[in-house]
C-alpha cells in the first residue's frame, strides 16, 4: 500500500492528499460494515436488565420499523444506543455524533437528547426530577423526542418480544450510511 512522504501533515503535499482522500473514502464506504459487526456484539447486558444491549437495540428498531417510520428513523432506533459501552455518561451524544452526517437534523436532535429524556421514566424513582426534559418544550423536535422515547426506546426490555433479527436491518443501515453525508453543523 503507497504512504504519503510527510511526517508531519504541514509537509504534506496535493499528492499526499489526494492519495489519503482515496483511502479515507474507501474506508468510510465500509462504514456499516464496522457498525453492523459491533452490533453483532452488543450481547452481554448491563446488570439488572432481563434482555442484551442488542436484543434492546433490535426491539427498538422493530418497532420503529413496524411503526411505518423511515428508514432513517429505523436506523437511528438500532444504533441509538450504541455508545452505551464506550460512553456511559453520554451515550446520546456518542450515537448522535455516530449518526449526524447521514440524518436530518431531527433524527439527530431526537438521538442526541434521547437519554436525557429518558429520564423522565426514572428520575422520579431517584429523588431526581421526572420532567427536566420540559426545558425543551419550546423546541420543534420535543414532542417528537418524547414519542420516539414513549413509542420505542422505554418499550424495548421485553425479553418476550419477538424482534427482527440484526441482518434484516442490514440493508437499510447499508443504505443510510451511503448516503451523502449532510453537512448540518
Amino acid at each position: 500500500m503507497k504512504k504519503v512522504n510527510f511526517t508531519e501533515m504541514k509537509y504534506g503535499n496535493k499528492e499526499d492528499y489526494l492519495l489519503l482522500e482515496k483511502y479515507e473514502k474507501k474506508f468510510e464506504r465500509a462504514t456499516a460494515d464496522r457498525i453492523l459487526n459491533y452490533m453483532s456484539g452488543l450481547n452481554n447486558t448491563l446488570e439488572g436488565y432481563q434482555i442484551s444491549r442488542l436484543e434492546h437495540s433490535l426491539q427498538t428498531a422493530t418497532r420503529a420499523f413496524k411503526n411505518g417510520e423511515s428508514d432513517e428513523m429505523v436506523v437511528a432506533a438500532l444504533l441509538h444506543d450504541i455508545g452505551d459501552e464506550l460512553a456511559p455518561m453520554n451515550h446520546s451524544q456518542y450515537a448522535a455524533a455516530v449518526l449526524k452526517p447521514y440524518v436530518s437534523e431531527k433524527t439527530h436532535w431526537i438521538i442526541e437528547k434521547h437519554g436525557f429524556f429518558q429520564t423522565y421514566y426514572s428520575a422520579h424513582h431517584l429523588g431526581g426530577n421526572r420532567n427536566l426534559r420540559e426545558k425543551y418544550k419550546d423546541h420543534k423536535y420535543y414532542q417528537a423526542t418524547i414519542d420516539f422515547c414513549e413509542k420505542y426506546d422505554q418499550a424495548s426490555f421485553d425479553p418476550n418480544y419477538k424482534s427482527m433479527k440484526l441482518k434484516d436491518f442490514e440493508p437499510i443501515v447499508r443504505k443510510i450510511f451511503s448516503r451523502k453525508p449532510y453537512y448540518h453543523y
